[in-house]
């Protein structure tokens, strides 16, 4: 009757005085408290989420299921289901997302793509043939 959002859960946190230099593959959720200099990539086709809190930051690349953030994100951003930017969130970056809930106070510089599920379409009625006779 109602549709809901999966839930997800936190499995992991990168801790408030962490600083990684490298790129976190993860599956499931993670947190990030602390800085992570490198691409932020969750697991394809899985349900993931990725938090960036008030004090985090992220240098590269981002790509997740579903992403919070009330932190900073410099580089290109691919939300395959929803992005949640919270008023302090700060994107300088392109940004990639299928569904989007932006409060005020956030702020992107870079381009919004709203990427759309490609349609199933099938005809009704088979075209006939042009020589038909």
């Amino acid at each position: 009757m109602f549709s809901r959002k999966a839930k997800s859960t936190i499995d992991s946190l990168i801790g408030a005085s962490t600083i990684i230099s490298g790129n976190v593959h993860f599956k499931g959720g993670l947190r990030i408290d602390g800085c992570v200099k490198g691409d932020v990539i969750a697991q394809a086709d899985e349900i993931s989420m990725l938090v960036i809190s008030e004090h985090a930051r992220v240098e590269g690349e981002v790509r997740v299921a579903h992403l919070l953030v009330n932190g900073e994100i410099v580089g290109p951003v691919f939300s395959s289901e929803l992005l949640e930017l919270q008023p302090k969130a700060r994107i300088t970056g392109d940004v990639n997302y299928k569904a989007l809930e932006m409060h005020g106070g956030a702020v992107v510089s870079g381009k919004l793509t709203h990427e759309v599920d490609e349609p199933i379409l099938k005809l009704a009625v088979p075209i006939l043939a042009a020589n038909n006779t």
